[in-house]
């Protein structure tokens, strides 16, 4: 059967629970609600109590009938048992409601507390994770999850009401009664063996959701590079892999799951021919039985018709429980197997070392030294082997080199995204792993290659990393970026929609957004990942007023695209497979004629204005406007 699940792949922080720690935990978050599950317990043995009354009572109503009694007895008969089923929904109908809403307040603190633990992971944990399927365990599993207790009340509620007709029906003909409990152990056994399987299979088709959630998350993110590309037949084919995985995922489980019903409703028809075959033999009025099985039944006493309905209806009664426990564990398992998702990106460790004596961060002059950094991405990855680097404060510092050199990497250090394995990284002089997190990234302004913006107005995407910006200090940004020319371009101004994803507006404007966001932070140290896609001249130059007016007075690390961000640095250093091979000015590096001069040739001097002045000095034709 390992072709089934081929495709099918565990994450890195997943573990394995006992069921005893699984269910100790989801205790945890009912018992704030202990009152209300006491209310629960109560209208549910009553509710049990009143569903065991209706048959005992319709029995009697038989025996009413049977015996030829007046009118009025038997419409006082059926009161009784239109009253006994009133008040057995009334508290089925209560212990539900609460029930009900205990549920929905578990459900939002586990996702509260599931969310909140996803977004303080580091960065290398999105990394490694596909997005969807982190949201499928925030909202499927959480949800899940919560059924667990839902299951078990069902559960409870039929065994009460079993336990409370089987001590009556001792009353009755304790005889028929120890035949119908002798079943039980059969039963119970054919339900329980199905416990790990049924465990197992909903645990893969568990994560074979979260793998649709994965494609559909990226194949809707990238659909534009898909479009672009005529690519969509591709996304499909994708699609149509990860949808026949769960597919085949979805057909194991539900055989397994469904398996059980057939299994026990067989036993449970045994049981019932046996219950009938042996109670036809109390019914019947005969003093002398001559019945080949009249000495097995000779512990039969005579019984009434109602009497023989009620050890019928009995049997529905207590092999329903039985046929339950199947149902239950495999959907409790279900629920388990849901939790145990759920706990395990909870657990999840971070990468990042913190010293618990962490001091929070007051003020922050922005002097950051790297003393013998080493940093791997994995054992067979080293990124940075020796990295020693200083970046003076209030200072620009330019990181250029090709793909790979280890510019990213030096940025995620910085921001404390990664953990790095050995030297040290100092911060104004304190080991960087002394410093809160949480202070520490609020005096860090980081502005990506790509700036991400959220669903909302210009002005809310600007307040987003200082929400209780004064309006003043918001306009301040604003206007500081780009001398504020660039909002005028917006359709309302700072009241302007970005859209979702910024998609709303250019790229320019999105980068002008970020800078102004960035700016209103006011942080000691600003990073930059420079975008590479172009923008238009007007746009570039506000660019680059909003990069000076940001830069200014603080701890600046560009990954330079930019010929003039380059141009403007304090120092360039140039990298090459995590190691500086050189550093200086722009000036001093051309005329050392070295790689850094290399890559002015390969990738900057286009950019420059003497570059293309020459082009047209050449004879090419400038181009209208």
């Amino acid at each position: 059967m390992a072709f089934i699940l081929d495709g099918l792949e565990t994450e890195s922080y997943d573990r394995t629970y006992r069921d005893a720690d699984l269910i100790r935990r989801i205790v945890t978050y009912f018992a704030p609600h202990a009152r209300a599950m006491v209310v629960v317990a109560v209208m549910l043995a009553l509710a049990s109590l009143f569903n065991a009354l209706a048959p005992i009572v319709i029995s009697r109503a038989i025996d009413t009938v049977a015996e030829r009694e007046g009118l009025s007895h038997i419409v006082l008969m059926g009161a009784i048992v239109l009253l006994v089923g009133m008040l057995a929904w009334l508290f089925n109908f209560v212990r539900q409601r609460v029930a009900a809403r205990v549920t929905g307040d578990v459900v939002l603190n586990v996702r509260t507390d599931v969310f909140s633990r996803a977004v303080s992971h580091d960065m290398s944990f999105f990394d490694e994770t596909p997005v969807g399927k982190i949201v499928s365990r925030v909202t499927s599993d959480t949800q899940d999850f919560s059924n667990t207790v839902v299951l078990t009340l069902d559960l409870l509620s039929q065994i009460l009401l079993v336990g409370m007709l089987t001590a009556y029906l001792f009353t009755v003909n304790w005889w028929l009664t120890v035949v119908l409990l002798v079943m039980a152990p059969l039963a119970a056994w054919i339900a329980l063996s199905f416990r790990k399987l049924a465990r197992r299979v909903t645990l893969d088709a568990k994560r074979a959701t979260a793998t649709i959630n994965a494609h559909m998350q990226e194949s809707i993110g990238g659909i534009a590079v898909a479009k672009a590309f005529r690519q969509e037949g591709r996304l499909y084919d994708d699609f149509s892999g990860a949808n026949a995985l769960a597919y085949r995922v979805g057909f194991r489980r539900g055989a397994v799951l469904n398996l059980i019903f057939p299994v026990v409703g067989i036993a449970a028809g045994v049981g019932t021919g046996i219950i009938v075959f042996l109670g036809g033999f109390g019914v019947t009025t005969a003093p002398t039985l001559s019945v080949p099985f009249a000495a097995a039944v000779s512990g039969l006493r005579q019984m009434s018709p109602g009497e023989w309905y009620l050890f019928l209806q009995a049997v529905g009664f207590f092999w329903w429980p039985v046929l339950g426990i199947a149902s239950f564990f495999s959907q409790f398992q279900d629920g388990l197997s849901a939790a145990e998702r759920v706990f395990a990106l909870m657990d999840a460790e971070s990468t990042v070392q913190q010293n618990p004596q962490t001091a929070p961060v007051q003020e922050l002059n922005g002097k950051i030294t790297f003393d013998h950094v080493r940093f791997a991405y994995s054992s067979k990855e080293i990124v940075l082997p020796d990295l020693s680097i200083e970046f003076p404060a209030g200072s620009t510092v330019a990181l250029v080199g090709h793909t790979g050199a280890g510019k990213t990497s030096i940025v995620r250090l910085v921001t404390r995204s990664y953990e790095f394995q050995d030297g040290s990284i100092l911060v104004d002089g304190r080991d960087i792993r002394a410093l809160d997190l949480d202070s520490y990234r609020r005096r860090i302004g980081v502005v990506p290659q790509t700036p991400f913006l959220f669903s909302g107005t210009v002005e809310e995407n600007i307040r987003y990393g200082r929400p209780d910006a004064t309006a003043e200090q918001l306009r301040y940004a604003a206007s500081h970026v780009g001398s504020g020319d660039w909002l005028a371009d917006l359709p309302n101004g700072l009241s302007s929609e970005v859209g979702e994803r910024g998609n709303s507006i250019s790229l320019g404007q999105r980068q002008l957004v970020a800078l102004a966001r960035v700016l209103l932070q006011d942080p000691a140290v600003f990073i930059l990942d420079e975008a590479t896609a172009s923008v238009d001249p007007v746009t570039e130059a506000q660019i680059q007023e909003g990069l000076d007016s940001v830069m200014a007075g603080r701890t600046a690390i560009v990954i330079a695209h930019r010929l003039s961000t380059v141009r403007r640095a304090d120092r360039i250093i140039v990298l090459e497979q995590g190691r500086i091979i050189e550093e200086g000015t722009h000036d001093g590096l051309l005329d050392a004629g070295g790689h850094y001069a290399d890559l002015y040739n390969t990738y900057f001097r286009h950019q420059s204005i003497e570059y293309i002045e020459g082009a047209f000095a050449d004879g090419a034709e400038a181009p209208a406007g």
